[in-house]
């Protein structure tokens, strides 16, 4: 009988999680929907900065052409407005181009070709990733905040990638490694500070891409389990069990590559991912 409720019990758990991924499938669409539509308004505002900016720079020209005739010290204030106009506009420039990386990312989740490979710069690609999962975390835990450093080597050349694959091991470790930390934070004195470290270096003909977080780390049991489907360390209704499984058929299967892990409980957890640059 004991054997039986146990089955059951599974078999509810299995049907809660693929409920989940249908959620999130739903989602996906949702988002890739949204996606579509942001990118029309926001580049109007990428291209209207542009031309601000060069309208701005042409306005300080004629400034300095007719600056005779403006007393010194209305002179010097124009141009500090000037100034703080210019560097507002490339500001704003940087970050409309970085959330078009973003959406670019979620459309490829929804109509890219399964397992295309696409020459990729995986320093912009990696952080671009990093800190969407961070942001996704600050919407979902009041008060999330931590330290992330990075550090990408500029001597990887592009690397031919499946991008929307690789994006998504790169979320799903983040996810983790954030959680990591805030669980930790939970249950930790005010000295404790949270830390995710990233880096990217270029070893002969591959790529090593780490991610180690100061959390609460992993003990044997898990390290054991942690890419089987469906085993999760998450309460219920938080998480399917199936990202770090999802993980290593990206990186291992789709990639050719290799992935590692270390970790030590309330100490630390590293992994990384090992890719051929092809």
């Amino acid at each position: 009988m004991e054997i039986n409720n146990s089955k059951e019990k599974r078999i509810r758990e299995l049907e809660g999680q693929i409920k989940e991924q249908e959620k999130l499938a739903s989602l996906g669409m949702l988002s890739a929907g949204i996606a579509h539509e942001i990118q029309n308004p926001l580049n109007f505002v990428i291209n209207f900065s542009k031309i601000s900016g060069q309208q701005l720079s042409d306005l300080s020209g004629i400034i300095d052409e007719n600056s005779r005739h403006i007393p010194a010290d209305d002179r010097q204030d124009i141009k500090d407005i000037l100034t703080g106009l210019q560097e507002n506009m490339k500001k704003i420039m940087e970050h409309g181009n970085r959330a078009t990386g973003i959406i670019r990312g979620i459309l490829l989740y929804s109509r890219g070709k399964e397992g295309e490979f696409i020459l990729s710069r995986v320093q912009q690609l990696t952080k671009e990733y990093v800190w969407l999962a961070y942001h996704a975390m600050r919407a979902n835990y009041k008060n999330f905040n931590i330290a992330i450093r990075e550090n990408y080597a500029e001597d990887i050349p592009p690397v031919k990638l499946i991008p929307q694959d690789f994006s998504r091991a790169i979320l799903n470790v983040m996810n983790n490694a954030c959680y990591a930390v805030w669980k930790r934070q939970q249950n930790s004195p005010e000295a404790y500070s949270p830390e995710i470290n990233v880096t990217l270096e270029k070893q002969g003909d591959r790529f090593i891409l780490s991610i180690r977080d100061n959390g609460e780390g992993m003990n044997e049991d898990v390290k054991q389990r942690i890419f089987d489907s469906f085993f999760t360390t998450k309460p219920a209704g938080q998480g399917t069990g199936l990202g770090m499984a999802i993980v290593r058929d990206i990186i291992e299967n789709k990639h050719h590559g290799k992935i590692q892990f270390d970790s030590i409980p309330n100490e630390y957890t590293c992994f990384q991912f090992i890719i051929p640059i092809i």
